[in-house]
């Protein structure tokens, strides 16, 4: 290193230095010990606080309320079996044959049996296997024909349907969770048409 550079270099760190170290020269340290701490805000007497003793309360089972679409679903007693459904016009018989000719035609299922007096289906669904995601379709390639066989073992879901107030009927449907969800997609497609 040349002897003009060191001789510049040195100097002006130094000059920094004292600037950076003179920074708290200027500034008065008095202000923060002369504070006084405030008194804590008052709440205003006809001010109250919200009561909060509902608000982890857990619903017992089946106590769902139906939404804005009349869909509602919970899970049922055993391991991946649900209830889902969904509200219809027209009163319960008119609906229940509805339903019964919906299921008839055998697009989403064989109908086993059928409850007039409940208003109830039993039907085995084929095909309601889990599909693969997005990467398992991409990475785990399968022949076209065993695609197509795949469909997986037939599942019962029991349909009923019942009363939900004046002017409509509950259509609920029963089983495990992709059947259930075939199910009543096709009867919500039938029904609302």
């Amino acid at each position: 290193m040349k002897k003009t550079s060191l001789l510049v270099t040195v100097p002006a760190l130094a000059l920094c230095g004292l600037l950076l170290a003179g920074c708290g020269m200027f500034r008065s340290h008095k202000a923060w010990e002369t504070a006084v701490q405030e008194s804590p805000l008052e709440i205003p007497p006809n001010l109250d606080t919200p009561s909060a003793t509902a608000a982890l309360n857990i619903p017992p089972p089946g106590a769902n309320q139906p939404t804005a679409n009349g869909a509602r679903a919970s899970v049922g007693p055993t391991a991946g079996e649900i209830s889902d459904g969904f509200i219809t016009s027209g009163p319960i018989d008119t609906v229940y044959q509805r339903v019964g000719q919906a299921l008839q035609d055998g697009k989403v299922g064989k109908v086993l049996s059928h409850d007039d007096a409940a208003h109830s289906y039993t039907v085995a669904v084929a095909g309601a296997a889990k599909k693969r995601g997005f990467f398992g379709r991409m990475f785990h390639r399968e022949k076209r024909s065993d695609a197509t066989a795949s469909g997986g073992a037939a599942q019962q879901v029991v349909v009923t349907v019942g009363d939900s107030g004046t002017y409509g009927s509950e259509v609920r449907a029963k089983g495990g969770v992709n059947a259930v969800g075939k199910v009543i997609d096709s009867l919500k497609a039938k029904l609302t048409d």
